[in-house]
């Protein structure tokens, strides 16, 4: 008996113990592009994973307070997890790397990371984005 797209995908979310993001290209090997845009769908509705923005995908848990679906992690952490695969570098943004080597006080609110290559996606969570600025040489 052949086993469904969906639970190739489960079975590949429920194994990776080190990462709780994952780019489509993850799983082209499991399905026809249909089936594992179905899967994925499936997924995301019963809470399995959540979408963070085209092609970014996260494991996801219920939420304690609402019972909706929550990421697993911070939005901080996963937009690192995420940029890392597509192969970015993220680092420090500039307004962190002011705060963090004490030229000013004033705490980053924005979720921002400096990247080594331009970035075509968004990655959102609620009402939170993910801002990016190229690092300068």
């Amino acid at each position: 008996m052949a086993i469904s797209t969906k639970t190739r995908l489960s079975r590949a979310v429920g194994r990776s113990k080190n990462k709780a993001v994952f780019l489509r290209k993850d799983f082209e090997a499991m399905g026809t592009p249909s089936r594992v845009t179905r899967a994925l769908s499936e997924l995301i509705a019963e809470g399995k994973l959540v979408r963070l923005g085209y092609g970014v995908y996260a494991k996801g848990r219920p939420s304690v307070i609402t019972g909706n679906t929550v990421p697993v992690l911070t939005l901080e952490e996963l937009a690192f997890e995420a940029l890392e695969s597509l192969g970015a570098n993220p680092g420090p943004s500039a307004a962190q790397s002011r705060y963090n080597s004490g030229e000013t006080t004033q705490i980053p609110m924005n979720v921002a990371y400096s990247v080594s290559k331009r970035i075509n996606r968004k990655i959102t969570w609620g009402n939170q984005q993910v801002k990016y600025e190229i690092a300068r040489p």
